[in-house]
């Protein structure tokens, strides 16, 4: 597998609220390319370019911008974080989205050097191969997983009445007869909760709650799929790729302003590293233009 499809399977989905609806979008960027999924839980989105393409749209759409493509992807990659973490968009970026046919336009504006930015992600419908990859399969295995956990806490609950019985058998007595319970009985307990329970949280809504809630189970699942993939084709260890993260720059990012040149600011690069898994990044600066580790499924 490629490390632009393997980065993307593990990487979380995000809600993006928008003006016309909302959307779950995941993304892995490099800097030889980018990977995006976008779904608006009816269909399902694709879009994975290299360096190639990059250079030219971003010469099509900022034409007073000229940078090599790994500063464009940096710059994309610095607007799409927040929201891959699934935090509050810090309003460095604007979304919105255009249908036309069956493709999707996905287009952010922001700033760069106090000049507009503009970029389109142009997605295609994705085929039936890549929507089992990333939601079929990983939705049915954290349905495993959870029936499994489920079992679990099941036999911890008849375990802990158990215990309370051979106390009570001892002679304890209850010292707050507000915590007292009933014994836990399964089959009454799954009757119940299909009845009173079911339709609330099996809402799935705008996919607001998958996102928040379930994130970490998820790219767990991803995880462990490719790491049995990778063994049972004996390519050893899967790569670790918990977030985005486009390499670095060598070279200048600079303003070309379709005024005279005197008009355009300079903008060197800096050197920055990253979490990602390539080493340092040259991220563009503007010159003149002001696991705690994971407990468990749900943590």
């Amino acid at each position: 597998m490629e490390e632009l499809e393997q980065g993307l399977l593990m990487q979380p989905w995000a809600w993006l609220p928008l003006a016309e609806n909302s959307l779950l979008v995941k993304a892995y960027i490099t800097k030889q390319g980018y990977a995006l999924l976008v779904s608006d839980l009816q269909q399902v989105w694709h879009e994975q370019v290299d360096a190639s393409v990059v250079s030219h749209r971003a010469k099509e759409l900022n034409k007073r911008l000229t940078a090599p493509p790994a500063a464009f992807l940096c710059h994309l990659d610095d607007l799409l974080r927040p929201l891959l973490k699934d935090t509050a968009c810090p309003g460095k970026a604007t979304f919105s989205c255009d249908r036309v046919d069956e493709a999707m336009i996905l287009r952010v504006q922001s700033e760069l050097s106090g000049l507009p930015f503009y970029w389109n992600f142009h997605c295609i419908l994705a085929n039936p191969s890549l929507v089992s990859q990333h939601l079929i399969r990983p939705l049915m295995g954290m349905s495993l997983a959870l029936q499994c956990q489920g079992r679990e806490l099941a036999t911890l609950l008849q375990m802990k009445d158990l215990e309370i019985q051979d106390y009570q058998e001892s002679g304890a007595v209850l010292s707050r007869d507000r915590l007292k319970t009933e014994p836990f009985e399964e089959n009454s307990f799954l009757e119940q909760f299909m009845v009173e329970k079911l339709p609330e949280a099996c809402h799935v809504g705008d996919g607001r709650p998958f996102v928040m809630h379930l994130q970490n189970l998820y790219v767990a699942v991803t995880r462990q799929e490719i790491q049995v993939r990778q063994e049972h084709q004996g390519t050893g260890d899967p790569q670790p790729s918990s977030s985005t993260s486009p390499q670095g720059t060598e070279n200048q990012l600079l303003s070309q302003p379709e005024e005279p040149v005197s008009s355009a600011p300079s903008l060197p690069v800096t050197e920055k590293h990253p979490t990602g898994p390539s080493g340092p990044v040259k991220r563009p600066q503007l010159s003149k233009v002001k696991r705690k580790k994971l407990r468990g499924l749900f943590s």
